[in-house]
């Protein structure tokens, strides 16, 4: 599974960095030196572009691309560096600012399998959450976690219910008492009402 780790956004100055939307906790380690990111194909604005063009005018052609910079499958970190509350990154191979601006939107991860689980029995990966059986105290079933939302206030379990709606609970120890990741479950007490939201 692929965890995103971040967006790349505008190029930065003409040697080919790129700012990049950070979607980690742990940056330092995400995009050091060496460090090899998957890319997700399709996620650039240009591809979108393009389709909005040829959904828009009929018969309209996209723009050739011959010779074009396709968006490898990995890039590969070069350097990384804070600047002014942003971080940009150097990726190997990319070396001006028309190649920078092609990454941009490109969302880049790395794979479930070569992320280590946290150090704190009370941290968790969202990929460790996502398919879980979410249950009441009583062991009632309300459905299961289909997402993480990372929300300004407090990381949100986006819960699918068996009627298929959503509802979102707030990932506070007071509504979340106990994940059980070996059970495949987590315990959600929740106030009056949330689930009716």
């Amino acid at each position: 599974m692929l965890l995103i780790v971040g967006r790349i956004g505008k190029p930065h100055g003409i040697r080919g960095e790129v700012t990049v939307e950070v979607r980690t906790d742990e940056p330092e380690a995400r995009f050091a030196p060496g460090m090899v990111l998957r890319t997700m194909p399709g996620a650039t604005p240009r591809a979108a572009q393009a389709q909005d063009v040829l959904r828009a005018e009929p018969g309209a052609v996209a723009p050739a691309q011959p010779g074009a910079y396709q968006v490898p499958a990995e890039l590969t970190v070069e350097f990384a560096r804070m600047h002014q509350g942003r971080l940009l990154v150097a990726f190997e191979g990319v070396l001006d600012r028309d190649v920078a601006e092609a990454l941009r939107g490109t969302l880049v991860g790395v794979d479930s399998a070569e992320v280590s689980p946290p150090e704190d029995p009370e941290e968790f990966h969202d990929h460790q959450l996502v398919g879980l059986a979410v249950v009441t105290p009583a062991g009632e079933r309300l459905g299961e976690v289909a997402r993480i939302d990372h929300a300004p206030a407090s990381d949100l379990l986006v819960l699918r219910r068996p009627e298929g709606r959503t509802a979102l609970i707030p990932f506070v120890k007071a509504i979340v008492p106990e994940v059980d990741i070996a059970g495949g479950r987590v315990v959600v007490d929740p106030p009056d009402g949330l689930l009716d939201l």
